[in-house]
């Protein structure tokens, strides 16, 4: 089974808020999940809130992030953490 990190749409028309999510690569968009790891919200100042240690889990475990949730990972420090951890070996 593909696991994907990516984004899952809420809130209103106009007033998106996502959240970040893992997903089996087959799932729909705004279909089953397992499991949240944070969120991202575009229309406000602080808009990334992301649980550091089960992102770095699951990137361990060898789930892909989209390019999109990949660039929200950078911005909250995961992707630069995991590659660290990665590379001192």
């Amino acid at each position: 089974m593909a696991v994907k990190i990516r984004l899952k749409r809420m809130g209103s028309k106009k007033r998106p808020c996502y959240r970040v999510v893992v997903a089996d690569s087959r799932a729909r968009r705004d279909g089953s999940v397992i499991d949240s790891i944070g969120t991202y919200m575009p229309l406000e100042a602080n808009k990334v809130n992301i649980n550091n240690e089960l992102a770095l889990e699951w990137l361990k475990k060898g789930a892909q992030p989209t390019d999109t949730a990949k660039n929200i990972l950078s911005e909250a420090g995961v992707m630069k953490e995991f590659h660290d951890s990665k590379y001192s070996k």
